[in-house]
């Protein structure tokens, strides 16, 4: 229903924020860590917002960037996690960090999470990495026109980076083109996923 508020920061109690914008205060559901990223009260801020409703509650959850608002959607595709364990886990970490748990199966980063129990990152992992199947890199390297610079020692760095887009929700051939503009030699893949959400994000 609303995709973000635009409007002056007016003030935070706990884990709530109030955002007015044309004379009317929105309360917002916004982890502390992630306040913290929107600037200081009384200065205009750009909430990013994702409108959850059910037959007990009506809430609105705060995310300071784009990406950290598709993360959070992306997690409630996975069964068992709803809108508070998802928010925590935004509030932890970052897109890029996120791919790369699922990407490479670190149940230990996911569970970092306070709240988080080994079962549930396991479900995590499990149902983002389904997304995965029947990914074919070669196919989509037929598909870009984007010359590649990528030397047979970072293939694997590539294809880590252009699936942990893909988890991210990203068509694989956008997610191929932007992964071979970032690259550079002997950069990590979290570095490569950062750079690459950049892109994506313009």
């Amino acid at each position: 229903m609303y995709a973000y508020i635009k409007g002056t920061f007016v003030s935070a109690r706990g884990e709530n924020i109030v955002v007015e914008n044309n004379g009317i205060g929105y309360k917002i559901y916004m982890p502390l860590m992630l306040q913290g990223r929107i600037g200081h009260i009384g200065e205009e801020a750009c909430v990013y917002t994702y409108h959850y409703v059910r037959e007990d509650i009506i809430a609105l959850y705060g995310f300071p960037e784009p990406e950290d608002q598709d993360m959070f959607e992306l997690l409630l595709t996975v069964s068992g996690i709803g809108p508070k364990s998802a928010i925590a886990i935004v509030e932890v970490l970052r897109p890029s960090e996120l791919a790369v748990a699922v990407i490479t199966g670190d149940i230990k980063t996911l569970c970092t999470v306070k709240g988080l129990g080994k079962k549930s990152a396991e479900r995590i992992v499990l149902e983002l990495k389904d997304k995965l199947k029947g990914f074919d890199m070669a196919s989509v390297e037929k598909q870009s026109d984007v010359v590649s610079i990528v030397p047979e020692a970072g293939m694997s760095e590539l294809e880590d980076c252009v699936s942990a887009l893909v988890v991210l929700g990203y068509p694989a051939a956008d997610a191929n083109k932007a992964a071979r503009k970032v690259y550079e030699e002997g950069a990590s893949v979290e570095r490569m996923i950062r750079n690459a959400l950049r892109i994506l994000a313009k």
